[in-house]
C-alpha cells in the first residue's frame, strides 16, 4: 500500500536550537556529522555544558527515533539513521537534523530506514530539494507529501530480517578492513611520528607548492540519465583509502570535459564537503572515469611527495582534529574549499621514507584484496535485494 511519509510518522521535526563548542560536558547533542558514514556515531556529537536537561526534555532521543539530515550538501540529503538507545544515555536531538517518530503500527522505523536509503525516495528528495551556494535542503512540508510503499508489518518484518543479515555480514566485511587499516596506521606513527605537530622536525610545504589540485564538474543530477557511457565519482563514492564504484552515476561529458576532469593513475581523491579530507587513491578501477564538484583532485610531486602518504596524512589529521579552524568556517557544513586546501601546511618526510611506507600499504593492500572483494560482492547482493523490495 502506498502512504505518504505524513500518514507515516506522527513527528518530523528539527532539533533543539543550542550553540555547541562553546562550553564542553554536560549531555551529548547531536548534530549533523553524527549520523555520517550512515550509522549513529557516539563519538561526533557536540556539547554546550548542559546539566539540566529539563529544558529539553521534549528533544531527548527515544529508542527508535529516526535522524534524518534535511540541510548538507546535496548527496547527504535524506541521509537517515535509526537511533538505538543504549543503557541510561541521554541525548539531546540537536539542530539540522530532522526526527521522526513512526506510526508503528504503521510502518516500523527499521523498514523505514531502508525505505529512505530506496532508489524511488532518494529519486523524490531529489526533486524537493532548494540548492544554494554553499549547501542543500528541503522542507519538511514537502517530506511530508512523499509517497512510499508500506506493506503490512510482517511483510516488513520479512524485508528488514533479510536486509539485516546481509547488513550484518557488509559490517563485518568492513571490520576486517579497518582491522587492516588500523596496522597501517600505527605504522604510519611508528614513521612519521605525530605529523599535526611535527615532532620527528620534517619538512614542511605549502599544499599548493608540492601538489596540483582542482575541483571536479558542477553537474546538473536532472540530466543524469543511466545511459552514458561516462561514469563518475561522486562524493558519496570516494571511502577512506578506496572507492564505491557499484553504485556510480553518469553523465554526458563534452570532449573538452573529458579532457579537463578525466582521472588518471595515482590522482589522490579527497571529499571538498561532509566528512572533509577523505580520501583514496584511484588506480584505475574504471576506464574511462571522471568526478564531480563535491571532489578534489589532487596530483603529487612525486619527488616531494606521494599520494599514498598524504592520503594518510589526511586521515591522521582527521583523527586529531587537525582540520578544526576549517571544518569551523561554515556554520552548517564542514567544506575544505580548494583556496584553504592549498594554504594548508603539509609535513613531508623524506622521499625515500616515504616510499617505504607506501611499499608496507602495498602489501597490506594484497591482504584486503580478498576482504574487498567479498565487501564488493555482498553490497551488489545487498542492492539487488534492495531493488527487488523498494524499486527503482
Amino acid at each position: 500500500m502506498e502512504r505518504t511519509v505524513d500518514e507515516c510518522f506522527f513527528h518530523i521535526q528539527n532539533g533543539a536550537n543550542i550553540k555547541q563548542g562553546i562550553v564542553d560536558g554536560g549531555f551529548p547533542i547531536t548534530r549533523i556529522e553524527t549520523i555520517s558514514n550512515d550509522r549513529f556515531n557516539r563519538d561526533k556529537m557536540g556539547f554546550a555544558g548542559i546539566t539540566d536537561i529539563s529544558k529539553y526534555e521534549s528533544y531527548v532521543l527515544e529508542d527508535g527515533d529516526l535522524l534524518m539530515s534535511h540541510i548538507n550538501s546535496v548527496q547527504y540529503l535524506g541521509r537517515t539513521v535509526l537511533y538505538e538507545k543504549q543503557g541510561n544515555e541521554t541525548i539531546i536531538h540537536g539542530m539540522n537534523l530532522l526526527r521522526l517518530k513512526a506510526r508503528r503500527d504503521i510502518i516500523t522505523p527499521a523498514y523505514a530506514r531502508y525505505v529512505f536509503y530506496s532508489q524511488p525516495f532518494r529519486t523524490q528528495i531529489a526533486r524537493i530539494t532548494k540548492k544554494s551556494v554553499n549547501q542543500a535542503s528541503f522542507a519538511v512540508t514537502d517530506l511530508k507529501k512523499i509517497k512510499i510503499d508500506v506493506p503490512t508489518i510482517s511483510e516488513q518484518m520479512k524485508v528488514v530480517d533479510l536486509l539485516d543479515r546481509i547488513k550484518e555480514i557488509i559490517d563485518n566485511r568492513n571490520s576486517e578492513l579497518s582491522q587492516f587499516d588500523n596496522l597501517i596506521k600505527a605504522r604510519f606513527v611508528e614513521m612519521f611520528g605525530d605529523v599535526i605537530h611535527n615532532d620527528k622536525s620534517w619538512d614542511i610545504y605549502t599544499f599548493s607548492d608540492i601538489t596540483e589540485s582542482r575541483l571536479g564538474k558542477m553537474l546538473d543530477s536532472k540530466k543524469q540519465t543511466g545511459q552514458s557511457p561516462f561514469p563518475y565519482l561522486a562524493n558519496a563514492n570516494v571511502q577512506w583509502f578506496r572507492f564505491d564504484i557499484n553504485n556510480l552515476n553518469t553523465m554526458d561529458f563534452s570532449e573538452d570535459d573529458r579532457e579537463e576532469f578525466a582521472l588518471e593513475d595515482g590522482d589522490l581523491m579527497v571529499c571538498e564537503g561532509g566528512e572533509i579530507g577523505r580520501c583514496a587513491v584511484w588506480h584505475n578501477q574504471i576506464q574511462p572515469c571522471y568526478f564531480q564538484k563535491a571532489i578534489h583532485r589532487v596530483r603529487c610531486n612525486r619527488d616531494v611527495i606521494l599520494s599514498d602518504y598524504l592520503s594518510w596524512w589526511f586521515k591522521y589529521n582527521c583523527d586529531h582534529q587537525g582540520f578544526a579552524d576549517i571544518e569551523g568556517a561554515k556554520a552548517t557544513i564542514s567544506h575544505l574549499p580548494g583556496a584553504k586546501m592549498k594554504k594548508l601546511q603539509v609535513v613531508v618526510p623524506d622521499i625515500e621514507i616515504q616510499k617505504q611506507f607506501c611499499e608496507f600499504v602495498k602489501q597490506v593492500d594484497k591482504s584486503k584484496a580478498a576482504v574487498l572483494k567479498s565487501l564488493e560482492e555482498t553490497q551488489m547482493l545487498f542492492n539487488s535485494l534492495m531493488q527487488k523490495s523498494f524499486g527503482g
